[in-house]
């Protein structure tokens, strides 16, 4: 891993110094909430995509989970342009992380501090380079969504992974990329860290997020791109068969950004490819990440666009 500065409670500390103890509270139990954000090299610069959403919802996850976090939104959004521009990088994955640390050692975490961190390295496509345009090959995973009222799914926690590494773990050693989970009712939810869209005759289906699905921002965010370029986007219960005779499927994430899926369980999805409507996504997509044409404001530059200051 890239060993660049990591802004730790409040200061930027050399990678070898942002140490916890072992006994802090989130080794045993678990007790984090965190965020994967990306920053593009973009034509007009480096550039966080829909910072201020990811920001937010680590904080709404820090208050499902009961944990004060001692910074503002407008502060964590600075820490980790701060942190980016320390690193030196133009491209980055950046993981804001809130958890609970040394402190009283049992279940109750109430009196154990609430420390935050924020690192970034350079990552590049999550499912590999060639499944942009190829796709991926995946099963339905034998280990289901947590169900309702169990773990808040609303929250992006530390511990609600632990499932999704039971279905990564699974898919791998199977031979697959990526496993998709069924909720308990046996509907079609969610991958290991990716949403999940379905296309059948030009009409784009999703997960309600009432099957303890993972609010995901680029999932909005390709929902709001959907509907522009005139799709109808539906979201419903999706049934298990209906990823076996599907159009087109693919995962939405920050770490998968629109990844195509070829192939469930061994049944070819349409051409085995990248199918038309993905491939739009795609395209309207990093157009906004890639070359900084973004209409919706869900950019924000480390640095202010020349352009844009001059034009101040």
């Amino acid at each position: 891993m890239d060993r660049h500065p990591i802004w730790f409670n409040g200061k930027l500390v050399p990678f070898e110094e942002a140490k916890i103890h072992v006994l802090s509270h989130v080794v045993h139990y678990g007790s984090s909430v965190f965020e994967g954000i990306r920053c593009y090299n973009t034509a007009r610069g480096p550039a966080v995509f829909r910072l201020r959403e990811h920001m937010r919802r680590l904080l709404d996850s820090a208050r499902i989970y009961r944990m004060e976090v001692p910074y503002t939104l407008e502060e964590l959004e600075a820490a980790a342009l701060e942190t980016i521009r320390a690193s030196g990088l133009k491209a980055c994955y950046i993981r804001p992380v809130v958890f609970r640390g040394m402190g009283s050692l049992g279940v109750n975490p109430l009196k154990n501090p609430v420390e935050v961190a924020i690192a970034v390295w350079d990552w590049g496509a999550y499912l590999g380079d060639e499944a942009l345009e190829q796709g991926v090959d995946v099963q339905v995973s034998t280990w289901n969504r947590m169900a309702p009222n169990t773990l808040p799914a609303m929250a992006k926690a530390g511990a609600n992974y632990a499932n999704a590494a039971l279905v990564k773990m699974e898919a791998v050693l199977n031979g697959y990329t990526e496993g998709i989970m069924l909720s308990v009712d046996g509907y079609v939810a969610e991958g290991s860290g990716e949403n999940l869209f379905l296309v059948r005759d030009g009409v784009i289906y999703t997960a309600p997020l009432t099957l303890s699905i993972l609010p995901g921002i680029t999932r909005d965010a390709v929902i709001t791109l959907a509907r522009d370029l005139g799709y109808t986007v539906i979201e419903q219960p999706i049934p298990r068969e209906a990823l076996y005779i599907a159009d087109e499927l693919f995962f939405t994430g920050t770490a998968a950004e629109i990844t195509p899926i070829r192939s469930v369980d061994h049944y070819t999805i349409g051409q085995g490819r990248r199918g038309p409507v993905t491939e739009a996504l795609q395209r309207a997509f990093f157009e906004i990440v890639r070359e900084g044409r973004d209409p919706y404001g869900w950019l924000t530059f480390v640095e202010v666009p020349r352009e844009a200051s001059v034009s101040s």
